[in-house]
């Protein structure tokens, strides 16, 4: 019985990446954050159920990967393509013409590229105590502030944002991110000792303070040190390792 536990809470982060998508194409995106926090929710305490369980399976481990192609594959690639519709709009392109119908798509590349990335995660074995490359769940996240960060009401920083040439180049950007060879900390305590988990704590209090003072901006701007971080502080993978 207790086995089925820790695949249960998988269930319920897609039960919300569903949800997420469904609130994203009606354009709802704080609802759109909401659940995908609480699928962000669900993925941590799955593993975590799992390692105080002792409950380890390979059917977990593919169910958690299909529930997050949903919730941290699909997601961000339905936001990406709204959100270059409403650029288009804007830039006043006619999206009757073919480029005009086709740029929007361009936003799914997230999608694919969160799919070869957990794909290669369930592969590599060099992945079990970092990443490599950016998380699905780091990426959703940014992607998911963008609406966020228009609603704040900036003009000049939504006018940046809503530029169809910025999202069409973040979306690559992201996509490569995903499954950049760049060895990024993982942010899971074995012990709670300062001196064990120092980085991690100081990157935990820095990002605090960036929500307090930023709101929704920081959360591009708490993936970026998350990344800075990660490359300064930490030893190099060993090939094969």
């Amino acid at each position: 019985m207790k086995k089925n536990i820790p695949n249960a809470i998988t269930c319920l982060n897609l039960l919300c990446g569903c949800a997420a998508v469904t609130f994203a194409f009606q354009g709802r995106y704080d609802m759109t954050a909401y659940m995908t926090a609480f699928s962000l929710l669900f993925d941590f305490a799955d593993g975590l159920m799992a390692r105080l369980l002792r409950v380890h399976s390979e059917l977990g481990k593919q169910l958690d990967s299909l529930a997050d192609m949903v919730s941290f594959g699909l997601v961000p690639g339905v936001i990406m393509y709204h959100l270059l519709i409403q650029s288009l709009q804007l830039e006043c392109m006619d999206q009757t013409l073919f480029m005009g119908k086709l740029i929007p798509y361009l936003g799914f590349i997230i999608t694919i590229f969160s799919a070869v990335r957990l794909a290669k995660f369930n592969l590599d074995t060099r992945q079990s105590d970092s990443f490599i490359g950016l998380p699905t769940p780091a990426n959703t996240m940014v992607v998911v502030s963008l609406p966020m960060i228009l609603s704040q009401g900036y003009s000049a920083l939504n006018a940046f944002i809503l530029n169809p040439y910025f999202l069409v180049f973040f979306s690559f950007l992201m996509s490569y991110l995903l499954i950049a060879e760049i060895p990024l900390m993982a942010l899971k305590f074995k012990t709670f000792k300062w001196a064990d988990n120092k980085i991690k704590y100081i990157f935990i209090l820095l990002s605090l303070f960036l929500m307090i003072q930023f709101l929704y901006m920081s959360i591009p701007l708490i993936i970026f040190l998350y990344i800075m971080i990660s490359i300064f502080s930490q030893n190099p993978l060993k090939k094969g390792a």
